[in-house]
């Protein structure tokens, strides 16, 4: 008689032999890379770069997603969606984590000449780094949302890419904007 595990072994093979089959070969590049990048590269920058303030560090997370998009099964034309939600959850991730390199965010007078005010230059970038941090602190589905939707996504394009229904991303947006002025003023009152 065969062990009981032994029972489940062809069930296991074939789930892994479809899920080898379904990933490019190793060190293949998929056929419709250079397409998809050239078309979808400046938004998944944007996208990165609305979470971290940073587009050096934008661009390091876009290299990641295209990477992974790279060794995906990903249709090419869920390319957009699945390269957008990837941006938003790489980089949140890269916040969370702390490993984000410090990068200093540059202030640009307007154009006379005049140096901008340190003081203030300060205060610009504590609120920024206050309201990144509140965003890390956001579940993934309200961040992603929040992010996607304020990166200029349509309400179809937002739900399109995180699997949602395109009538709950008003209330996901809502209740992510609620919750990161929460995470920002929590002493405030709730009205």
């Amino acid at each position: 008689m065969l062990p009981a595990a032994w029972g489940d072994a062809p069930r296991r093979i074939e789930r892994k032999d479809r899920a080898v089959a379904s990933r490019p070969t190793h060190g293949a590049v998929r056929a419709d890379l250079e397409l998809v990048f050239r078309a979808d590269y400046p938004r998944v920058v944007s996208v990165a770069a609305r979470v971290l303030g940073s587009r050096d560090d934008a661009e390091d997370v876009a290299q990641e997603v295209f990477l992974a998009f790279g060794r995906s099964s990903v249709p090419t034309e869920a390319a957009p969606g699945w390269l957008s939600v990837a941006a938003v959850h790489t980089a949140l991730n890269l916040l969370r984590s702390g490993r984000r390199r410090a990068s200093r965010e540059e202030v640009t007078a307007g154009g006379d000449g005049v140096a901008p005010d340190v003081a203030d230059a300060v205060v610009v970038l504590e609120e920024r780094s206050r309201v990144r941090a509140a965003l890390a602190r956001l579940p993934h589905k309200q961040a992603a949302a929040l992010v996607l939707r304020h990166s200029g996504m349509s309400y179809a394009e937002v739900a399109a890419a995180l699997e949602l229904s395109p009538g709950s991303v008003g209330t996901t947006v809502r209740r992510a904007e609620s919750a990161l002025r929460k995470e920002l003023n929590p002493h405030a009152s709730s009205d």
